[in-house]
This record gives structure tokens, C-alpha cells and sequence, in this order.
């Protein structure tokens, strides 16, 4: 007599796959897994768009006007042109590196679900017809014992033992093949992480030293914000005082 799947423990398998939360796991994964390469796609976008942002404004300042008639304002934008560019490369840099290192590691990663999405779907597949199986033959066991139902008994038996053993068969592949697959995601994933802590910190120390030249040649020395901010107030007062400007 075979045992009814209704009471098998499978064993790991309802502690592992069985129970509504963790049967997902693989799916839950692999739309981690996606998430995170959409958003470091974006990040990287963001990125990009930011500095070339910056060049555009830089570049836009340049070209302006009022560069042309005054010789100390044409030199701090410049400066500042030339560190929205430097900027701007070492951006694609880090860009291009998070690219190879991360977002691509991560897309290969995901492309290795649909085959487990299939192995786990054959897994389920099988269970249901062990299950139809074990139900006919639980069927004829509990009927009187007649020839016929006898011999209704032993083909069911039959027809059971195939799927059963196929069933067993996957079911332990992935009883052991599962937790190692969920596993193995540290160990993958551990050196793209560290290479974008490692791309991030050359690129903003890069961006320290860059905007520390560039304070060093468009500051004015000894004097502090709030001066700043009251000199502009001053100079705005003036603008408002012109009769062109005046409130009516």
C-alpha cells in the first residue's frame, strides 16, 4: 500500500516549499532581483542626466554675453566649465563601471529563473497527479475485496508507482537544489556591491577634489556667506531702486 499523499510529510517540503509564504521564494527573488536592476538603471540615468546637465549650464554661461565684457567673471566660469566637465567624466566612469559590475551581473542573474520557474511548476504538476493516483487506489483499498476490484486495485497500484517515483524524484532535487540556488545569491552578489561601494568612493572623492580646486579659484578670501548674501541684498536694493524697476 502506498502512503496517501494527504499524509506525507515531505519531507522539507511543506517547511520549505509547502507553506504559502515561502513556496514563493523563488518568484519573490526573482522580482527582487528585477526591481534592483531597474532601479540602479535609473540611478545611473539620474546620474548621467545630472552631469550633463551641469556642462549644459556651464557651457551655457560660457557662451553668455556677459563672459565677454568682464574678464574676472569670464575666468571663474571657466573654471567652473572645466569642473563640470571633469565631473561629467568621471561620472561616465563610474557609470560604466556600475554597468558592468552590477546591472549586468544582475540581468545574468535573472536569467536563470525561467528554467527554476519551470522546475518548480513540474514539481507541482506531479504532486497534483501522485495525488489523483493515490486517491484511486485509496478508493479500491477501501472497497469490498473482489476479483475485480482486486485486480482495479493492482493496475491503480501500477499506474501509481511511476508517478510517485517521479514525483520523489523531483521533489528531492529541489529539496536539495533550492536552498543552495537561494544561497549561492550572497556569494554572487557580494562582489558587485563591494565594486559599487569602491566606484562610488573614487568617484565622489574625485568630485571633493575637483569642487576644492574649484573654490580655490573662484573664492574671494576673508569673506564669509552671510557677507556674500548681504552684498547681494545690496546690489538686488540697488536694482530696485531703478525707476524701471520700481513697483508702480
Amino acid at each position: 500500500m502506498f502512503p496517501s499523499p494527504s499524509r506525507l510529510s515531505f519531507p522539507g517540503y511543506r517547511s520549505r516549499l509547502g507553506s504559502p509564504r515561502n513556496r514563493l521564494y523563488p518568484r519573490q527573488l526573482e522580482d527582487q532581483t528585477k526591481k534592483l536592476q531597474k532601479d540602479m538603471k535609473k540611478s545611473t540615468d539620474a546620474d548621467l542626466a545630472m552631469s550633463k546637465s551641469a556642462v549644459k549650464i556651464s557651457s551655457d554661461l560660457l557662451s553668455n554675453p556677459l563672459c565677454e565684457q568682464d574678464p574676472v567673471f569670464l575666468e571663474m566660469v571657466t573654471a567652473f566649465d572645466t569642473a563640470m566637465k571633469r565631473m561629467d567624466s568621471f561620472n561616465q566612469e563610474k557609470v560604466n563601471q556600475i554597468q558592468k559590475t552590477v546591472i549586468e551581473p544582475l540581468k545574468k542573474f535573472s536569467s536563470v529563473f525561467p528554467s527554476l520557474n519551470v522546475a518548480v511548476k513540474r514539481r507541482e504538476q506531479t504532486l497534483q497527479d501522485y495525488k489523483r493516483l493515490q486517491s484511486k487506489v485509496e478508493k479500491y483499498e477501501e472497497k469490498e475485496k473482489t476479483g475485480p476490484v482486486l485486480a482495479k486495485l493492482h493496475q491503480a497500484r501500477e499506474e501509481l508507482r511511476p508517478v510517485k517515483e517521479d514525483f520523489e524524484a523531483k521533489n528531492k532535487q529541489l529539496l536539495e537544489e533550492m536552498p543552495k540556488f537561494y544561497s549561492s545569491r550572497i556569494d554572487y552578489f557580494k562582489p558587485s556591491f563591494e565594486s559599487l561601494v569602491r566606484a562610488q568612493v573614487v568617484y565622489y572623492t574625485e568630485m571633493h577634489k575637483i569642487f576644492g580646486e574649484l573654490t580655490a579659484q573662484i573664492d574671494e578670501p576673508g569673506l564669509s556667506d552671510e557677507q556674500r548674501e548681504r552684498e547681494h541684498e545690496a546690489k538686488l536694493g540697488e536694482l530696485r531702486a531703478l525707476s524701471i524697476v520700481a513697483d508702480d
